[in-house]
C-alpha cells in the first residue's frame, strides 16, 4: 500500500459526473460520507475501486473519482471477488441495493460472505425497487402495497443482518443515511476489517418508499426505537437512556433502569456470534406494542478467519515455489501432442 504524500480531501473523490438521484434520496448522504472518510485512510485514490450491480445505488461508481465498474444485475459480488483475488493490494468496495443483492444476486452474496473475500460491502436497503419504479423487494415488509403487490405483499422479507450472520460473515454492521457521524464510523470500521465487511445502510427512497425508516431517524421517536450498540457497554436506550436490555437465559427482556442495576444489563460483545444472532432478530414491527428497538452499530466481528484472497494467493505462491513458474503454452498443449498429416 502506497502512502499519500499530499493529504487528499473529500473533493478529490468527487467525479465530474452530474449526480442523478431524486431530490431527497438517501444515496446523497451515503456518497458524501464515503467521500468524507476515504481521504482519512491514507491511500492514493488510484487504489480504491467501487463495483456495483444494477439499481439506483449502483450509479455510485460514476460519482467517485476512483476506479470502478457498473456491472450487471446481481453480479457485483462475483466481479469484486475476481478483482480482489487478482489484485489483492487494492481496496475494493461493493455497492449494492436490497434488490440487487438479496434477489437476483442472492447466491453470489452469500458465497462472497462465506468465502470471506477482503472487500467492503455497502448494502443500501430502502425496502423497495426504486430504479424500476416501485415494486416490492426482498426486504419489503409483509403487507406492502406496491405496483407489483396492489393488494399487499403476502411475501416474507429477508433480514439482511441475520442472513449475513447465517452465511458466516466476519463483520456485520448496520447504520442509517440520516446519521452521518455514525455512518462514517461504520464505514471506517468496515475498512479496518480484514475479510468481507457488510454494512447495511437504511436508505430512504423519497419517491417510492418515503419514510420507511422514519421511526428510527426522526427526533420524536429515534431514542425509543433505536438501540446503538457499543462493544463492552450495556444495551441502553430510551428518551433519557432510562431503558435497557437484559438476558433471562437466552431471552432478551426490556427493563427500566430504575428497577435494575446497570450491572445486570446485557453488555454488548462484538465477538459473540450467539448474542449477535439474537440482536439480529430485534426486527419487530415498530407499530406493535412492546417490540424491541432496532439495533445499530457493529453486530459481530470475527478477526481470526483468514480471507479467501490471502489463502488463494498464498496457495499460488506455494505451488510456484514447488513447481516453478507456470508455462502457458505447455498448459494449453497438455501432456501429449501429435501431428496430423
Amino acid at each position: 500500500m502506497d502512502v499519500v504524500d499530499n493529504k487528499l480531501t473529500s473533493k478529490d473523490f468527487v467525479s465530474d459526473q452530474e449526480v442523478r438521484w431524486c431530490p431527497g434520496c438517501g444515496d446523497y448522504s451515503i456518497l458524501k460520507q464515503v467521500q468524507t472518510v476515504l481521504p482519512d485512510l491514507g491511500r492514493p485514490k488510484e487504489e480504491f475501486v467501487f463495483i456495483s450491480g444494477i439499481g439506483c445505488s449502483s450509479r455510485f461508481p460514476y460519482y467517485m473519482d476512483t476506479y470502478g465498474m457498473h456491472s450487471i444485475h446481481g453480479r457485483a459480488a462475483a466481479i469484486a471477488t475476481g478483482l480482489k483475488a487478482s489484485r489483492p493490494e487494492l481496496s475494493v468496495w461493493m455497492v449494492t441495493g436490497d434488490g440487487d443483492s438479496m434477489s437476483i444476486g442472492g447466491n453470489h452474496f452469500i458465497h462472497m460472505l462465506r468465502r470471506n473475500i477482503d472487500l467492503n460491502v455497502l448494502l443500501f436497503n430502502n425496502q423497495i425497487y426504486g430504479l424500476t419504479k416501485g415494486q416490492y423487494s426482498p426486504t419489503s415488509e409483509k403487507g406492502k402495497v406496491t405496483k407489483s403487490s396492489p393488494y399487499g405483499s403476502v411475501d416474507y422479507s429477508f433480514n439482511p443482518v441475520a442472513l449475513s450472520l447465517g452465511a458466516d460473515a466476519t463483520f456485520v454492521a448496520r447504520t442509517m443515511d440520516r446519521d452521518p457521524k455514525h455512518q462514517q464510523a461504520m464505514i471506517r470500521r468496515a475498512y479496518e476489517h480484514t475479510g468481507t465487511s457488510l454494512v447495511e445502510i437504511y436508505q430512504n427512497c423519497s419517491v417510492f418508499n418515503d419514510g420507511a425508516f422514519e421511526v428510527f431517524t426522526e427526533k420524536g421517536t429515534k431514542k425509543l426505537e433505536t438501540l446503538f450498540m457499543e462493544h463492552g457497554k450495556p444495551l441502553v436506550f430510551g428518551e433519557n437512556n432510562d431503558k435497557g436490555i437484559k438476558l433471562d437465559g437466552f431471552k432478551p427482556v426490556i427493563v427500566n433502569l430504575s428497577d435494575v442495576s446497570a450491572n445486570d444489563l446485557w453488555i454488548h460483545d462484538e465477538y459473540d456470534l450467539v448474542k449477535a444472532t439474537l440482536l439480529s432478530r430485534f426486527y419487530d414491527d415498530p407499530e406493535v406494542e412492546g417490540h424491541f428497538p432496532r439495533p445499530f452499530g457493529v453486530f459481530y466481528v470475527n478477526p481470526d478467519k483468514a480471507s479467501y484472497d490471502h489463502l488463494f494467493n498464498d496457495q499460488i505462491n506455494h505451488i510456484k515455489e514447488l513447481k516453478g513458474a507456470p508455462n502457458l503454452d505447455k498448459l494449453i498443449a497438455g501432456n501429449e501432442t501429435w501431428v496430423v498429416n
